[in-house]
């Protein structure tokens, strides 16, 4: 149904830093969105899968239904198809095969071995329970520390260990360290843990395949935030050519990260619809997300960090372990997580020695994802414990030893122990507006009171730097093998005057169709409602690595507004031309070429290009009104955008309950592009945060079954659960990009963890408790409390 335009006051902002309703949201609001599940193909079949019910084990042998054989396909019946391969660039990785339907072997429960097609998704669950596979079960490895050790259990026999990589960061080795423990005033070593997580975007995956006759083209539609790599690893796998691969990612219903990975889910379906030429679709119903499929953030930290008497940071040494899984995920690999640790620990902070060595490990369990804040969520947790810690032995406030040791704003940039490049920002300007904001004093003064209804009153905070929209150098040094260089973006007029945008980036929630018409009318004047933002379609789009590490706005804003700006001076001597002034005496405002009491609108150049040639200046720009323009900021090593998180909590000694009263974000995404979206992505983000926190956890049992399985066992904090948060804006300018905007995207989920531990243990502290593990679930306060009883009861008994 064709909609009448939305008619625009002029005299209503619509340019960078205008809180402009998104365009996108009126479809989605009305029900119009258009999502995998959505889409209905003639003659198209349902797949489902057979899954692994055992952790790891020998397939002996399978033995489909009898009658039902033609409608069953295990990895004989795949002939060609190629495993997926994600190696790491870095000296010591051991290469791991994931075979789209498992091969001799099992290495993690939901592991598929076979898929099932019918006519219906129930039909093919019924021949996939008829399905008999002979296991030889095998010991399972589930804990990443005990994976480490001699004698464990081999997830791939052929490494003789269960390490895909370790690493080692030396920095400022001629300090001497061990006069630095030995001399140091004060020490402190924690012993860290964050629980395996699972993410659970609205939409899960889903896939669409056809094979497109006439064009000798696979068609898939999936829910992707990256169509483009998705189209590489596509090809790959199933021997086609990228020409012969058309990836389309609709509508998506969140992704996280999550959507970031090449499945086998889609390799299958998409061999599928080449052997059956019929469309084929597979949609992951929650079972499978939660057990199968989105593990993420299992982090485990050995950290000591010593100080002087004032609290200023000497020294940090860290030992890291993150459980990578079974398989290493395509693009991403199983190093990800372990490689950024080694760099990212340090944070803002300045010290003068840091040593980091990190293990990714092999464990039975679903390969690790990048989730949203990836790694520096659990960094961000470690260093702040520790610098709660530093206060405590130095008798300061929280707030008082991070603003001794940030980095001060004279100072930027700044190139801190690892070399991350800080590009500006006023950081202690953060904390000190954080700690205005929650009122400390009065927080202090309320925790001396007590609360009537007995609970403990506890602040927290953390302060953190979230680096985006990061290029070529930094994730060839991390050693992934997906290494993004140059971001395109093509935009032309159409003869009516609209302008279309094709960017390789794809939105997945952060309201890109709005932020990025807003870029085009901050350059040409345009109205946002004339502008057609066109995404997720490797058939029309430039080829990008997609949506992820907070780089979209940053690196396709850019690439549109160096083109834009491109067209703009097109479009000024067609203009010129037209009003028959020297192209020096006109001048462009509000979409138009100005002259001397006239003017050429955009829509009038447009028609005359494309309907009117014989009006064009002789000397015209052969290349019209289409610009194509590649982008990269002035330093590939990303932006840093930051942030300061206050949060007071009330803690219930006796139900071991956590409540959240109060909680400010304080942050700096230098230029927003607009704010309103930027609250929605810091809003949202910190809702994940908090169930990191406090909720969230995929525990396994010993023989690797996952124990949550279902969204009543899985905990996702709800509106009862996400306090009303308070943000603050500072807007620092980054002198590398195009407007001086900064990725902002996953900040609200990396302090909230942080901030919201440290609140529970100062609430906790007078009672002699040290909650050392994520999420802070009622049983751990209530565990922790009782051990601490028995600890002074113990001490009090007489000799």
């Amino acid at each position: 149904m064709k909609r009448a335009a939305t008619i625009k006051s002029p005299q209503r902002p619509q340019g960078i830093g205008a809180s402009l309703p998104r365009k996108e949201d009126d479809r989605f609001m009305h029900g119009r969105g258009e999502y995998v599940g959505n889409i209905r193909m003639v003659g198209m079949v349902d797949v489902a899968f057979v899954r692994s019910p055992i952790a790891h084990g020998h397939i002996v042998g399978i033995e489909k239904p009898a009658g039902l054989e033609k409608f069953v396909y295990t990895l004989a019946d795949l002939d060609g198809v190629k495993p997926i391969v994600a190696n790491s660039g870095l000296p010591g990785f051991k290469p791991s095969e994931q075979p789209v339907l498992a091969r001799a072997k099992v290495r993690q429960v939901g592991e598929m071995i076979a898929m099932c097609v019918a006519a219906s998704r129930a039909a093919a669950e019924d021949i996939a329970a008829q399905v008999f596979v002979d296991f030889e079960e095998l010991p399972a490895v589930v804990d990443m520390l005990d994976a480490r050790r001699d004698g464990s259990a081999l997830v791939h026999e052929e490494w003789g260990d269960n390490v895909f990589l370790e690493t080692f960061v030396d920095a400022k080795p001629d300090v001497d360290l061990d006069a630095i423990r030995r001399d140091a005033p004060i020490k402190v070593h924690r012993k860290l843990r964050t629980a395996r997580q699972s993410m659970a975007p609205m939409e899960g995956r889903g896939v669409v395949a056809h094979w497109d006759r006439r064009l000798s083209q696979l068609i898939v539609h999936t829910s992707a935030q990256m169509p483009h790599i998705t189209r590489t690893g596509l090809a790959h796998c199933l021997g086609l050519d990228e020409g012969q691969v058309r990836v389309i990612a609709p509508d998506v219903g969140g992704g996280f990260g999550y959507k970031g990975i090449l499945l086998p889910e889609e390799v299958c379906c998409g061999w599928l619809a080449m052997h059956l030429d019929k469309p084929v679709r597979w949609i992951e119903d929650r079972r499978e997300q939660l057990t199968a499929n989105a593990n993420c953030r299992e982090h485990d930290y050995d950290i000591t960090a010593y100080a002087a008497r004032d609290g200023r940071l000497l020294a940090v040494d860290c030992e890291a372990s993150v459980d990578s899984g079974a398989y290493s995920s395509y693009p991403f690999s199983a190093c990800l997580e372990a490689a950024q640790v080694g760099s990212i620990l340090p944070g803002p902070y300045k010290m003068d020695r840091y040593r980091c060595r990190t293990w990714s490990v092999a464990t039975n369990k679903p390969p690790i994802l990048p989730y949203r804040g990836v790694a520096r969520t659990g960094v961000c947790y470690a260093i702040e414990s520790i610098m709660d810690a530093i206060a405590v032995e130095a008798g300061m406030e929280p707030y008082e030893v991070r603003l001794r040791n940030l980095v001060e704003p004279h100072e930027m940039p700044y190139d801190n122990i690892t070399n991350k490049h800080f590009d500006s920002g006023d950081y202690p300007q953060a904390v000190r507006r954080a700690i205005a904001a929650i009122d400390l004093p009065a927080v202090r003064a309320r925790q001396q009171r007590g609360e009537p209804d007995g609970r403990r009153l506890g602040f927290g905070m953390a302060v953190f730097c979230e680096q985006g929209a990061h290029g070529t150098s930094v994730y060839h040094g991390w050693g992934i093998p997906m290494v993004p260089g140059y971001e395109p973006a093509v935009i032309r007029l159409t003869p009516d005057g609209i302008l279309e945008v094709r960017a390789g980036v794809h939105s997945h929630g952060q309201g890109m169709e709005t932020t990025l018409a807003q870029i085009a009318h901050e350059v040409l004047g345009i109205d946002t409602e004339h502008v057609r933002i066109v995404l997720g379609d490797t058939g029309v789009t430039p080829y990008s690595t997609g949506t992820w590490g907070s780089r979209s706005i940053v690196m396709a804003g850019g690439a549109l507004g160096q083109a834009a700006k491109e067209l703009k001076q097109r479009l000024l001597k067609i203009g010129a031309w037209l009003l028959k002034e020297p192209l020096e005496a006109v001048r462009w405002e509000n979409g138009a070429v100005c002259g001397a009491g006239t003017r050429r609108t955009i829509a009038e150049i447009a028609r005359t290009w494309y309907l009117a040639p014989q009006l064009l200046p002789p000397d015209v720009d052969p290349r019209g009104l289409e610009v194509s323009t590649s982008y990269q900021a002035k330093r590939d090593t990303g932006t840093f955008s930051y942030a300061c998180h206050a949060v007071v909590v009330a803690v219930d000694t006796q139900l071991g309950k956590t409540d959240i009263l109060d909680y400010v974000i304080v942050e700096d995404g230098g230029v927003l592009i607009n704010p309103m979206v930027v609250d929605g992505q810091v809003y949202g983000g910190a809702a994940q945060g908090i169930g990191t926190a406090l909720y969230e956890a995929m525990p396994y049992s010993e023989d690797g079954q996952p124990l949550a399985s279902t969204l009543a066992d899985y905990l996702l904090p709800g509106a009862t659960e996400v306090p009303a948060i308070r943000i603050e804006h500072m807007e620092t300018p980054a002198p590398y990009t195009e407007f001086g905007q900064k990725g902002i995207g996953e900040s609200g989920a990396i302090g909230s963890p942080a901030a919201i531990a440290n609140a529970v243990n100062d609430a906790l502290r007078p009672l002699g408790v040290q909650v050392n593990q994520l999420p802070i679930a009622p049983r751990v306060i209530v565990d922790a409390l009782r051990a601490a009883t028995q600890v002074r009861a113990t001490k009090e008994m007489p000799a």
